[in-house]
């Protein structure tokens, strides 16, 4: 029995030994051995012949798996029994494994963010180098109109509010790049609603580059932004976008559809 330090350890007096060997026989069937007789299992789980077809026929009739009599297979419905840890988890809880396998594939700072008023929130950060003056991390917040991920999250905003965010919004030089007008801020969130995406250039701060994705719960809305940031030594803004746009929009596309299974 694992231990809280993941250590092996032996039972002890609240350990229930009938439902450990249960959760074996579930445990049996994986994507090699998808179907199993009697006697795999009983082989798999190191149980008699007796104990095993005693616990496939109790899952049998709870519907958790299938058998013709001789086949067993698990149904759709032991999904179940991790639904209810899925859907307790956060959306950055839910996308951190997603988001550091795009870190290791294209060498870059992965990041979540969502929209708090005129500014973007870090809920989510993977980090390789540090490529800001400015240290990054989760409760970073950054004006939405010089970001990747708020010029997203502003782009998908409801026409109303979006209105009177341009016409009170302040836009402060923060590079000699930054968007300086809000009827140019507005054109550019149109290009990012048709296109799909955000490409920031030197624009927060000089020297760095950043492409941003939209994040979509089961009913379509943005919810979050996700994006990538590179520096400028990497390439052209072309380069940045052909080598790291595709793998961002894949992986913006996975954390959606995670989410829309919650």
């Amino acid at each position: 029995m694992s231990t809280s330090d993941g250590s092996v350890g032996l039972p002890g007096p609240t350990y229930v030994q009938s439902l450990a060997r249960g959760l074996a026989v579930i445990r049996a069937f994986d994507v090699d051995h998808p179907e199993l007789t009697l006697s795999d299992v009983a082989r798999e789980t190191g149980l008699n012949r007796a104990a095993a077809r005693r616990f496939l026929h109790t899952l049998v009739e709870l519907g958790y798996v299938r058998t013709d009599g001789r086949i067993f297979a698990l149904r759709p419905r032991v999904l179940e029994l991790g639904y209810a840890y899925l859907s307790s988890l956060s959306l950055p809880e839910l996308a951190l494994p997603t988001m550091e396998r795009l870190v290791e594939q294209v060498h870059e700072s992965c990041s979540m963010a969502v929209l708090d008023g005129d500014e973007i929130v870090y809920v989510a950060r993977v980090p390789t180098k540090r490529i800001m003056s400015v240290a990054i991390s989760v409760g970073t917040r950054f004006p939405a109109y010089a970001t990747s991920m708020g010029r997203v999250l502003l782009a998908h905003q409801d026409s109303a509010w979006l209105d009177e965010y341009l016409a009170k919004v302040k836009l402060e030089p923060l590079t000699p790049r930054t968007v300086s007008s809000p009827e140019r801020l507005a054109a550019i969130l149109d290009k990012v609603r048709s296109d799909g995406y955000c490409l920031v250039d030197e624009e927060l701060e000089e020297g760095l580059r950043a492409l941003a994705a939209p994040i979509r719960d089961g009913q379509g809305r943005v919810v979050a932004a996700l994006n990538v940031s590179a520096h400028i030594s990497r390439g052209s803004a072309d380069t940045i976008r052909d080598e790291l746009l595709p793998p961002l929009l894949d992986t913006a596309r996975a954390i959606s559809a995670d989410l829309t299974r919650l």
